[in-house]
């Protein structure tokens, strides 16, 4: 089994090796303390997201109303922005969220949501199409999940052709953007599909009942989702939570180490 900080501690132990220390500028990030409260809270049976200093959000077009400059005084250090979906839908609040983040100075990435019933290449030309390249955004996410609820497409493909089709999006983004994307995931699907034998993958894991440590077998991940009840100062209504997987320090160097 993995350990849950790997990604994290391999940041430190390289820094460790090098001859030269991060510069004092790159250590430089401001982290505000959250202040965020949970209108369905779970009993935390092992370690609790409360540990983790570094939370932030991720929202769609359902947060129709959100006081940027207040939701980063209460907390929210990052913000992973719903951008397109499939080949041919844009979020209608993205570009607003995106505005919004960025003037508050909350660092912010854009995802994108697979649909399984079309060609990965498409739909990464898709989400170039409306994602710009904008210096210090947080790398891309790919967004995999079963669709059971969806009115056109419901297929469930084998896990090896799922992996070579997210292997295709994240390389047509990487070549785009500069930086390596993400994977955002359930439990049910990252079993199913077994993405834990994708290599060098960052995840984004959602875990609303246990530390993902206990429901994703040890695997490494960088951000974990903890809740979809969320209540943030400055958000109407409720939000998707998450933490980062380090301190604060581990923080600025994953920043670093991303160029951002």
């Amino acid at each position: 089994m993995r350990a849950i900080l790997v990604g994290i501690l391999a940041l430190g132990l390289a820094a460790c090796g090098s001859p030269r220390s991060p510069a004092p500028e790159a250590l430089d990030i401001s982290v505000t303390s959250s202040n965020f409260t949970d209108s369905d809270p779970t009993d935390w049976p092992g370690r609790s997201p409360d540990r983790y200093p570094v939370h932030g959000i991720d929202l769609s077009r359902f947060q129709t109303q959100v006081d940027w400059p207040t939701a980063r005084a209460n907390g929210v250090n990052f913000a992973f922005i719903k951008a397109t979906e499939g080949g041919d839908m844009v979020d209608p609040m993205f570009e607003s969220h995106w505005r919004g983040a960025g003037a508050a100075g909350v660092k912010r990435g854009a995802y994108h949501f697979f649909y399984h019933c079309r060609p990965a290449a498409e739909q990464a030309r898709w989400f170039i199409r409306a994602v710009p390249r904008t210096p210090g955004a947080l790398p891309p996410v790919l967004d995999l999940e079963w669709t059971p609820f969806s009115p056109t497409c419901t297929i469930r493909r084998d896990g090896a052709t799922i992996r070579e089709e997210a292997r295709i999006f994240l390389d047509i983004l990487e070549r785009h953007y500069g930086q390596r994307p993400m994977i955002y995931t359930t439990v049910d699907f990252f079993q199913d599909t077994e993405l834990w034998r994708m290599q060098g993958v960052e995840f984004w894991l959602r875990a609303v009942a246990d530390h993902p440590h206990g429901v994703y077998d040890g695997n490494a991940w960088t951000f974990w989702q903890y809740t979809s009840t969320g209540i943030v100062p400055g958000i109407a209504g409720r939000v998707d939570i998450n933490v980062f997987a380090g301190s604060k320090r581990a923080w600025a160097e994953w920043l670093g180490s991303r160029g951002l």
